[in-house]
């Protein structure tokens, strides 16, 4: 059980809050951050199936995710997956973080690789 009062508890409410509003359909799928304090990890999610159609992370990159460039190449990843498989319009899910930093960052890196949200 997580504490109430942490950071994560908090997180995971907004997150719960933004999830009542953002579905993700076979038209326009789901893009949805993860962000740790090493790494970021990006899906896209058709939820009316339930499954992950692309995903990209700074593991899979080998890359430093904890900053703003990692988290532009894992976006721009994404995007080259996502134009592969012929998914080209995304609905952007934040994960109950401020959209400032990495976030922003990756869906910048996804806008400049192709993607539209």
């Amino acid at each position: 059980m997580i504490k109430k009062e942490s950071r994560n508890f908090l997180r995971t409410r907004r997150h719960l809050r933004v999830r009542k509003t953002v579905k993700g359909t076979a038209d326009r799928p789901r893009l949805v951050v993860f962000r740790s304090n090493k790494h970021i990890e990006a899906q896209i999610i058709d939820d009316i199936k339930g499954i992950t159609l692309v995903s990209s992370a700074s593991t899979q990159l080998k890359i430093n995710g904890g900053n703003i460039e990692a988290a532009t190449k894992v976006g721009e990843d994404l995007a080259k997956k996502a134009l592969a498989k012929n998914i080209t319009k995304v609905v952007f899910d934040r994960g109950g973080y401020a959209y400032h930093g990495r976030v922003a960052a990756l869906a910048d890196g996804a806008r400049k690789g192709g993607l539209l949200f």
